[in-house]
């Protein structure tokens, strides 16, 4: 499933709309942690984070893990110096109203999964 089809499906707010191509990209899993060390640790690579933490340190980590994107959640939102440096790393960012537990649960009802151990 690809990083659109999954912010249509949610009906997730895109925060950074100048990034295009990445968010064709088909995402391979998800997780979600407000740990940034348990992100680098656990999260599967092209991956889908979901995190209510919104600052920059986020933006690092997910670049450093590979992952395909950032869902923030409990209707959060960074500020523009974390957006700006999203779309200089080309790490597409999205809000959802709903709690991270119900972000989570939804990735996993369309089949997306954490890392394999």
């Amino acid at each position: 499933m690809t990083l659109r089809d999954i912010a249509k499906e949610l009906t997730l707010t895109d925060l950074t709309p100048e990034i295009e191509d990445p968010k064709s990209a088909d995402v391979e899993g998800a997780h979600a942690s407000d740990l940034l060390s348990d992100v680098l640790a656990n999260a599967p690579v092209n991956g889908l984070l979901v995190t209510i933490q919104v600052h920059l340190n986020v933006i690092a980590v997910a670049a450093h893990a590979g992952l395909a994107g950032v869902v923030f959640s409990s209707g959060r939102a960074p500020d523009d110096a974390v957006r700006r440096k999203a779309v200089e790393e080309k790490i597409p960012l999205f809000s959802s109203r709903e709690s991270t537990f119900e972000v989570a649960g939804r990735l996993y009802a369309l089949g997306l999964r954490g890392k394999q151990r």
